[in-house]
């Protein structure tokens, strides 16, 4: 088993990919501000301890674990903190001319409802458009699998979505 260096922390996460969700712990530095990792750079490859991957290529799922997993971060739709951990969320409560528009995300093999923070002068595509952001923020967010009712659903404060794999409902 992997031994975390002095400088090194593991932090649980969850991601996301077209075909998987990842449960595991995160082998990060320990300064890092996890929950924005995506945003602030991330290597080629995710390092994970102790993790469970939900494998949906086949029915039913499968689910795996492992020691150690490796995952590569351009596979990477979807991002957030494992409950109950949270970090302070990005943004400004008063800044102007901001509103919280509720949207229902499809997101691989999971659907999302949760808030996106946006200009109250445009729509959403015409944010989406202009924004030309790589990771857009998603607050107050419930995830469900309508494959895997069972799975009960996953509450987070906050969540980094890729815009470009995933689909939008207002």
């Amino acid at each position: 088993m992997y031994t975390l260096a002095p400088d090194e922390k593991a932090t649980t996460v969850v991601v996301y990919s077209p075909n998987k969700m990842i449960h595991g712990e995160l082998v990060t530095k320990q300064n890092a501000r996890v929950s924005l990792l995506p945003r602030t750079g991330m290597p080629g490859y995710l390092h994970f301890l102790k993790t469970e991957v939900l494998f949906f290529g086949g029915e039913p799922p499968k689910s795996l674990k492992y020691d150690e997993y490796f995952f590569p971060t351009e596979r990477i739709i979807g991002f957030h903190l494992s409950p109950p951990a949270v970090e302070p969320l990005d943004y400004d409560p008063d800044e102007e001319n901001r509103i919280m528009l509720d949207v229902n995300m499809i997101l691989g093999a999971f659907m999302l409802t949760g808030k996106i923070r946006t200009s109250t002068h445009a729509d959403i595509v015409t944010n989406l458009e202009a924004a030309h952001v790589t990771w857009l923020s998603v607050y107050f967010a419930e995830i469900i699998n309508p494959f895997l009712p069972q799975l009960p659903a996953i509450h987070v404060s906050m969540l980094l979505a890729k815009p470009t794999q995933v689909s939008f409902g207002i």
